[in-house]
């Protein structure tokens, strides 16, 4: 086992390990008193969350597990970390601590929504996921509330991910596209799927039969890369958005949810233009143009958690 730290206090800008994991961005992460999403609105605090991470090119070779935990404050405190290799590198790219969020903040808009949203959640930057793990994510995300997607995603990892064993205790990785493509609908209904069981599966298989990947849309220009996410089943613009987001470095991306276009609604309607393409782009430049993607995961988690 290694055992390291991060100082906060060395990064640009602040940075809030509940808010970002707690904030609907990513369901790869588990809380170990397994309390995460209980509270709305969650920041600040010391919970110890742990995740395994897959290989990621330039990042790490294989399978690590990674136990992370915050001290002190968002300001001047530390990230001690437990894992089976250095997980720093992985943590800096998993969590985006290599984003300038001061300079980033200083490029979104003056508006008084986003203003109370960014000093609610002092801190929070966004993630940056293994992309298949959410590609499923979203794809298990419509109509859902977090704390069930959250779920969801457990129970794929304890049913097909592969167990690793780490100071005596037993974590799963996310399962593989290969497992996930030989699992049974019906079976992966029984993991309280529903509807989205089919979906994931042939999702999986696209990427087992070496189909196409998520990530080969990294390189495209932004609309191009969500329309081409659309390939995957189950992937609508929404979806598609939330994963060029959140994984595929896209910072301009804004996911039109729900509660996305009812702050359109009621605040911006000169930016409804009737359809996703358009309202998107209308949108997007609102919010920041290319980093209107943090823009609107601070006004998302504090429209959820009741901030308004």
């Amino acid at each position: 086992m290694e055992r390291g730290a991060i100082d906060v206090g060395s990064l640009d800008g602040p940075f809030d390990l509940q808010a970002t994991l707690e904030s609907g961005q990513s369901y790869l992460w588990t809380r170990e008193d397994e309390r995460a999403y209980e509270t709305d609105g969650a920041h600040g605090g010391d919970h110890t969350y742990h995740t395994v991470v897959p290989p990621i090119d330039g990042v790490n070779d294989q399978r690590e597990v990674v136990r992370v935990r915050q001290r002190g404050g968002v300001q001047e405190g530390t990230l001690e970390w437990e894992s089976t290799t250095d997980a720093t590198p992985i943590l800096t790219h998993l969590l985006r601590l290599d984003d300038d969020l001061d300079a980033i903040l200083a490029r979104t808009p003056d508006d008084p929504l986003f203003e109370r949203a960014s000093e609610a959640y002092e801190g929070m930057r966004l993630v940056r996921d293994p992309p298949f793990s959410c590609l499923v994510s979203f794809i298990c995300s419509a109509q859902m509330r977090v704390h069930r997607i959250h779920g969801m995603q457990r129970r794929l990892e304890a049913t097909y991910g592969e167990p690793i064993d780490f100071e005596g205790e037993r974590y799963h990785a996310f399962p593989t596209p290969k497992r996930l493509a030989e699992a049974s609908e019906a079976a992966l209904r029984d993991l309280s799927l529903g509807y989205r069981a089919p979906y994931v599966k042939r999702t999986a298989r696209m990427v087992a039969e070496g189909e196409t990947r998520p990530e080969r849309a990294a390189d495209m220009a932004y609309e191009s890369a969500r329309e081409w996410l659309t390939r995957f089943v189950g992937v609508g613009q929404k979806v598609a958005d939330c994963v060029a987001l959140f994984s595929l470095d896209f910072l301009e991306a804004v996911p039109l949810d729900t509660w996305i276009r009812s702050v359109i609604a009621d605040r911006y309607p000169d930016c409804d233009r009737g359809g996703y393409v358009e309202t998107s782009r209308a949108i997007r430049e609102r919010f920041g143009g290319p980093i209107a993607g943090y823009t609107q995961t601070y006004v998302f988690h504090h429209l959820r958690s009741g901030g308004e």
